[in-house]
């Protein structure tokens, strides 16, 4: 089971957890999850006039054996908008544009994608469940 928290951030907000919405998905090959501005897309939907965030800008997929990967889809403009980072325990890697990662196995950690314009993020909490 892989279970998602997102909040949505900005500068005025530092730490606030209002408004954290939550999902989960088995970790079943072939499973997905995903992030985004369009609710009709995105199990976690983050606010429509956040323009740092595509339509669908993450995906949560898992794989023949269970374990999950993160992909940062590529949107349409060639350069985006934000920044995204990885961290799990002490480890923080960025996450390139249109790149996969894999999540650790059983393990939890933060995704976080950052405006590059302005003092916000969605910030997403991961926790694999075995």
């Amino acid at each position: 089971m892989l279970e998602l928290t997102m909040a949505a951030v900005s500068g005025a907000d530092e730490g606030a957890t209002a408004g954290m919405t939550m999902a989960e998905a088995p970790s079943e090959p072939g499973a997905v999850l995903r992030v985004g501005r369009d609710a009709a897309l995105c199990r976690l939907a983050t606010p429509e006039d956040w323009l740092f965030i595509s339509r669908v800008h993450l995906e949560f997929v898992c794989g023949p054996d269970g374990g999950w990967q993160l992909t940062w889809l590529r949107g349409s403009q060639p350069d985006p908008a934000s920044e995204v980072r990885l961290s799990a325990g002490q480890y923080t890697q960025p996450v390139g544009y249109g790149a996969t990662v894999p999540l650790p196995h059983g393990g939890s950690g933060e995704i976080v994608v950052q405006d590059r314009t302005a003092p916000r993020s969605v910030n997403v909490g991961f926790y694999h469940e075995l």
